[in-house]
């Protein structure tokens, strides 16, 4: 439990035996994720570690208990839960190992709506020729987090600060189209096996608010070659990140 917590395995025993120091909020996020609790369970969580619950309308770092579940479950594909502003809340190792871990953004960068018309990096996953498509895309989700979530909101801080950063997207946010598209077919490019031709599927939480993407590639194409090359790479360079940190 302490590693799904990210926390270590002495601290969490202390926590349990009540000799530890009170825990931030952002740990007791991390326990609440580990635990796979209810937003009901975590609220009491935070209260009876003595802080506050995490305001519903900030409250993007607490996954559906829902998803995890089925997140759990797939190990031999990438796999990964968004928030409606693109925040990556959770990601397997194939996730990781295909698109990069996406868990040290944080501020506005949390956001891959932001970091794509902020930071050309993040475009390099993508062939040039389907920038513009994703960036419509990208840019018509937000909208629809604008709708439900109002201007005085996460969303609205994400437009403001993204028209004054990007006259791309000042461009598209007066087209005013709307959408939420996730289930695609495309093309994403690896640093090491190049071009990935996959599926993309998406589970929603009932309010909308997450989603889980699941990429798949049909049984013998090159795709699906390509993502069990992925497998292998991507279990080589966790167990040797595990034995360099292991050795100091």
């Amino acid at each position: 439990m302490a590693s799904l917590a990210a926390m270590s395995a002495d601290y969490y025993t202390r926590l349990e035996q009540r000799r530890g120091p009170q825990p931030s909020e952002q740990l007791l996020a991390s326990l609440a994720r580990a635990l796979r609790l209810t937003s009901d369970e975590r609220d009491y969580l935070f209260q009876v570690a003595g802080r506050n619950a995490p305001a519903s309308v900030a409250d993007a770092s607490h996954v559906a208990p829902a998803l995890m579940r089925v997140l759990d479950r797939l190990d031999d594909t990438p796999a990964l839960i968004l928030s409606n502003l693109g925040e990556t809340l959770v990601q397997n190792r194939m996730a990781e190992a295909l698109l990069g871990d996406k868990s040290g953004y944080t501020g506005l960068a949390r956001s891959e709506i932001y970091r794509w018309f902020t930071d050309p990096a993040e475009r390099l996953r993508y062939p040039e020729y389907d920038h513009d498509r994703q960036s419509r895309a990208q840019v018509a989700n937000l909208r629809a987090a604008y709708g439900t979530m109002g201007p005085q909101s996460r969303a609205g801080e994400l437009v403001r600060a993204l028209q004054k950063a990007s006259p791309e997207f000042a461009e598209l946010w007066e087209r005013h189209e709307v959408a939420k598209r996730f289930a695609d077919h495309k093309v994403l490019i690896h640093p090491e096996l190049g071009p990935i031709e996959l599926d993309c599927q998406v589970l929603f939480t009932e309010d909308q608010s997450q989603a889980l993407l699941v990429l798949t590639a049909p049984p013998r194409t090159e795709g699906h070659e390509k993502l069990r090359l992925l497998a292998v790479l991507g279990r080589e360079r966790f167990t040797g990140e595990g034995a360099r940190l292991a050795g100091g």
